[in-house]
């Protein structure tokens, strides 16, 4: 290995380990409890070497932002390709799999709604906005397919294939934030399952056919 392939290597291998730090910070203080600074001392950097990777908090929240929504589109990807055919299906497969990711790291999940509408994408470069952009475009294109198909199969209304992703996808980002603002004030209070599962099985009676219900 030559020395530029080891620096390349050393490199990408120092941005995934502050990624991996800044991960756990986000996920447990969440975004506006978290410094730079902490996130350097964890893994032993200077401050100024974190910002040679990340010129800001706010870009080094949305690089973990992107990696959330390459995994939402790979899970989804599977999903979509699996041997299950029928789209009410698919789609509560789609339900499970997001009730999944918001287990595994509720806090981080309900950061990214957060940023979907904050001013904070605009300290960001334009790069990564757009690669985010991209993903979660494609992401909520698979779930546009999954309804697509329905709508062919004769299962769904003819309505507009991409709305419906952004209603299941709007319902879903809503319900996370609403749940732990409920949690805020009450950590007893876990229903997001419960509720995802009516608001899934109300939405898709909704837009099924009368003689498909």
């Amino acid at each position: 290995m030559g020395i530029a392939e080891r620096k390349a290597r050393e490199k990408k291998e120092r941005r995934n380990s502050i990624m991996k730090a800044a991960k756990k910070h986000f996920s447990s203080k969440g975004f506006n409890g978290t410094t730079m600074e902490e996130i350097a001392q964890d893994i032993e950097l200077s401050p100024s070497t974190l910002y040679l990777y990340f010129s800001s908090k706010e870009e080094l929240h949305a690089a973990l932002s992107l990696k959330l929504l390459e995994n939402l589109l790979a899970q989804l990807n599977r999903i979509k390709e699996s041997k299950e055919k029928n789209p009410m299906r698919l789609l509560l497969s789609v339900k499970e799999m997001l009730l999944d990711i918001y287990a595994r790291d509720p806090l981080m999940l309900m950061n990214v709604f957060h940023f979907q509408t904050s001013e904070v994408y605009k300290n960001i470069s334009s790069e990564l906005i757009e690669d985010i952009k991209e993903f979660a475009g494609r992401a909520l294109q698979t779930i546009a397919d999954i309804f697509e198909e329905g709508i062919q199969q004769q299962l769904f209304r003819e309505e507009n294939p991409v709305a419906l992703a952004d209603i299941i996808w709007s319902l879903f980002s809503g319900m996370v934030i609403w749940e732990e603002s409920k949690r805020a004030l009450d950590a007893r209070k876990v229903y997001l399952k419960e509720t995802l599962d009516l608001a899934f099985d109300l939405f898709i009676r909704g837009i099924a056919l009368q003689d498909k219900r």
